[in-house]
């Protein structure tokens, strides 16, 4: 009579400080375990909110500051008030 086993999962969780090596190495060593595989963690894009309403700002605004923050968008400083009116009249 052939018997199977069930095979169940289980998600193990570590913080950034551990060495995720040493971690499977001493999984591997606990008997039953068939296979290890590291889970695909999703990267959070930085957000930003205004903190009087909770609303994010929406992704073409996020992009523009990242390109500014990268070097790819270009800036404008103006000493006054009147000088961003006049730059802004000549466009």
């Amino acid at each position: 009579m052939e018997t199977t086993a069930l095979q169940r999962q289980l998600l193990v969780t570590v913080d950034g400080s551990v060495n995720i090596s040493n971690v499977t190495r001493a999984i591997k060593m606990l008997r039953g375990v068939t296979a290890i595989k590291p889970a695909k963690t999703a990267v959070k894009k930085p957000r930003l909110y205004d903190p009087e309403t909770g609303e994010c700002l929406n992704e073409q605004t996020m992009k523009v500051i990242e390109k500014v923050r990268s070097g790819k968008e270009e800036m404008h400083h103006f000493d006054s008030v009147d000088d961003f009116k006049s730059w802004c009249e000549a466009l």
